[in-house]
């Protein structure tokens, strides 16, 4: 690796450049100047080498197929197809140039006519693993996971340790639903690469996803003997044990996870809600705590300790955690749901409204929203706003209980008239709730009465 980032070809070029030197590169030495930054994703290197490549040697088919390829990487597709038109006479027996027409029709979403020029590419018997997988790729693309199945087997033969290849492989047999076949395809696998950590570890997730848990460990266990540092495997096996109920174990897996990683938070994070599942509170409390501690923003660990505080009956506790976790987290909407209900809970009537007022900028759609803003504003007895929130909401949600709402408003407000209007409104919309809106809002009780009466 620190050989590939100290390119010595690259260090003259690059001294060429701050030097404003001429020096000379033949051909093979700016095309591997060119491959050097186009590997490393340094673009704008890769296009000046091209050109100063070019300047030198403007007839060669090697450079200018270099060109095409920084040309496709700046997505300038018009000069791309330019120079495709170009070359095509002279070079459809070139692997790199069919390659790149493959690039330009895939990127310009053409998947068909990209396998076309991937398939000219493997009459020429050169790179058949890359375009086994380009052209499965590329079936990925048109949502025909059966082709591209097929290629990615076919890639594995080429290089039948092509983790690519074999991950993909798996995927389309999930995606064709063929539990069995894969289960033969992994097996064989393993069979003759019984070391291979990414086989070990699609075994363990087919059957995972098939729920057969117990299975799935073993697959993990195999991959932990090959490789004991694969960190993200042991959060693996503790999903097994935690799908399984086996809280205790899923912990026991957690806690050898922790010795491996360097940022424990999310991992002290998984085994408080192991304790809490487990029935066991106080412990869960300690865990989210040794998260918070790592992250003092873990916002999760925070709402947490939030819902456990309020199972105990510590309305100040959970709401202090719950505004904590708010503030890191504004824009989740059921964190605003909570806190809104928890300081109406607390008797906070007025600390909820900036809850309402983000859901239902967030979320107008949902009726509970606004039923539930102007309840709290009538709470705390300011009718006029919740008349002005009630007209926003009738717009939306033409329903009876608003309209209810509103009648119990305009009463308070000594505004008659407009009360009996609004109820009149509502029992003609929903007669069946008065009775229930009547307990709710005795004001209007007497009201529906009258109203009732009225009719007989």
């Amino acid at each position: 690796m620190e050989e590939f980032f100290e390119n010595e070809l690259a260090r003259k070029f690059e001294d060429m450049i701050e030097n404003n030197e001429e020096l000379y590169f033949d051909t093979e030495e700016y095309e591997d100047i060119i491959i050097y930054y186009l590997e490393l994703g340094d673009i704008s290197y890769a296009e000046l080498a091209t050109k100063y490549a070019l300047k030198l040697h403007p007839t060669s088919i090697e450079l200018k197929t270099k060109q095409l390829e920084v040309f496709l990487e700046l997505e300038r597709y018009t000069k791309a197809k330019e120079l495709i038109d170009e070359l095509k006479p002279s070079c459809m027996e070139m692997t790199d140039f069919l390659v790149c027409c493959a690039k330009y029709y895939s990127n310009l979403g053409n998947p068909k006519r990209s396998i076309e020029y991937c398939e000219k590419a493997l009459e020429l018997e050169e790179e058949e693993n890359f375009l086994h997988n380009f052209i499965a790729d590329e079936y990925v693309n048109l949502d025909d996971p059966f082709n591209a199945l097929k290629h990615y087997s076919k890639a594995l033969q080429y290089d039948p340790q092509d983790e690519y290849s074999l991950e993909n492989a798996m995927a389309c047999y999930t995606k064709l639903n063929r539990f069995q076949e894969a289960l033969g395809f992994i097996n064989q696998y393993l069979d003759k690469y019984p070391f291979s950590e990414m086989a070990w570890f699609e075994y363990g997730q087919l059957h995972f996803n098939k729920k057969n848990y117990l299975e799935a460990i073993k697959g993990f266990d195999y991959l932990l003997a090959i490789n004991p540092n694969s960190v993200g495997v042991y959060a693996n096996k503790a999903a097994c044990y935690e799908a399984l109920g086996d809280w205790a174990r899923a912990i026991e897996v957690y806690e050898e996870m922790l010795e491996l990683e360097y940022t424990k938070a999310f991992t002290f994070y998984k085994i408080g809600l192991c304790y809490k599942e487990n029935k066991m509170p106080i412990q869960a409390l300690a865990y989210f705590q040794k998260s918070l501690i790592e992250d003092p923003q873990f916002y999760l660990s925070m709402m947490e300790q939030s819902y456990i505080y309020e199972d105990m009956g510590k309305l100040k506790e959970a709401l202090h955690f719950a505004k904590e976790s708010v503030l890191l987290n504004e824009n989740n909407i059921e964190y605003q749901k909570r806190l809104a209900f928890l300081y109406i809970e607390s008797g906070k009537f007025e600390e909820s409204l900036a809850c309402f007022k983000k859901l239902i900028s967030v979320e107008p759609s949902r009726f509970y929203n606004w039923y539930a803003y102007s309840e709290v504003l009538m709470l705390i007895g300011e009718y006029e706003d919740a008349l002005a929130v009630l007209e926003k909401a009738i717009q939306l949600h033409n329903r009876a209980e608003l309209h209810y709402q509103k009648s119990n408003c305009y009463f308070h407000l000594n505004l008659v008239k407009e009360g009996n209007e609004a109820l009149k409104q509502a029992l003609e919309m929903d007669p069946e709730i008065s009775e229930d809106m009547g307990q709710k809002y005795p004001f209007i009780k007497e009201a529906v009465k009258k109203v009732k009466t009225k009719k007989k």
